[in-house]
């Protein structure tokens, strides 16, 4: 038996061991997949899940979301953090009813040429919408092969796990193993690694830690919108007045705001 056919053998029993069951698992749909991996970026899985199924109740197909104000899509994602996602998502889903008649793309290339899919999203929705594979390459794949083939290096590349997985994955589509089942036993062994050992991905050359969030011009971004969200048409004094920010740095935040397009001004009133 080869390496990589043991290493199969560990995430497939490890995978049924540590199993763990969400919403967004029991369904194939496209748009509640691709929903759920815009959701699970940077976010773990238990704030994604008070969130998504009342996200699906409220925009439950491509057409109710690509219907819906962009004020209704940050409303609803409020408290799920990194609001640019759900502008994004909001755009990928205008798009799929404008250029696909309303239906996801069904291959890697045209996935990602929609706004805020990526390499590792597209891959998700191709393993977990299509059962197809795929290299999904995010945080606990990228634990789980730390662990097993790298367990005393450091600076190891996504480049070089790419490749890995490559190879790992024809083994995989060669057996006839699930691609789904197969990425959830990846994503479950890798989240209990993480709480089993000092976190592998640390010795990634691409691990990078977030500066805190407390204080940070990302939390005063979010407040502004949030209070824009809850109040429309307030100036940039009182915004600034009623956060205790300085005005001109208030100002900065709301022209980026702005031009990222989560709200507009009209005269000195802001809107989402």
């Amino acid at each position: 038996m080869t390496e990589i056919d043991r290493f199969i053998d560990t995430v497939v029993t490890e995978g049924k061991e540590l199993y763990r069951d969400f919403a967004w698992r029991r369904t194939s749909d496209p748009y509640a997949v691709l929903v759920s991996e815009v959701m699970l970026q940077q976010t773990q899985t238990s704030r994604v899940e008070r969130y998504f199924d009342t996200w699906i109740n409220r925009f439950p197909v491509f057409d109710a979301l690509a219907a819906a104000s962009t004020a209704d899509v940050l409303e609803a994602w409020q408290g799920l953090g990194y609001n640019r996602r759900a502008l994004a998502l909001k755009r990928a889903v205008d798009e799929i009813c404008e250029r696909h008649g309303g239906v996801l793309p069904s291959t890697l290339h045209e996935l990602q040429t929609l706004p805020g899919i990526g390499a590792a999203t597209a891959a998700g929705v191709f393993a977990f919408a299509y059962d197809l594979p795929a290299l999904y390459l995010e945080t606990n794949v990228r634990t789980v092969l730390l662990h097993e083939f790298y367990p005393a290096e450091d600076g190891v590349s996504d480049r070089e796990l790419k490749e890995l997985l490559s190879c790992i994955n024809e083994r995989v589509e060669a057996r006839g193993i699930s691609a789904k089942l197969w990425n959830y036993a990846l994503l479950d062994y890798g989240a209990f690694l993480k709480k089993a050992h000092p976190n592998p991905s640390r010795r990634s050359k691409h691990h990078s830690t977030q500066s805190p969030y407390e204080g940070s011009r990302r939390q005063k971004r979010a407040r502004l919108l949030e209070a824009l969200l809850a109040n429309p048409g307030q100036g940039t004094e009182d915004l600034a007045e009623s956060h205790h920010y300085d005005e001109a740095l208030t100002l900065s935040i709301l022209k980026d705001l702005a031009q990222e397009g989560f709200i507009y001004s009209d005269e000195d009133a802001w809107y989402v």
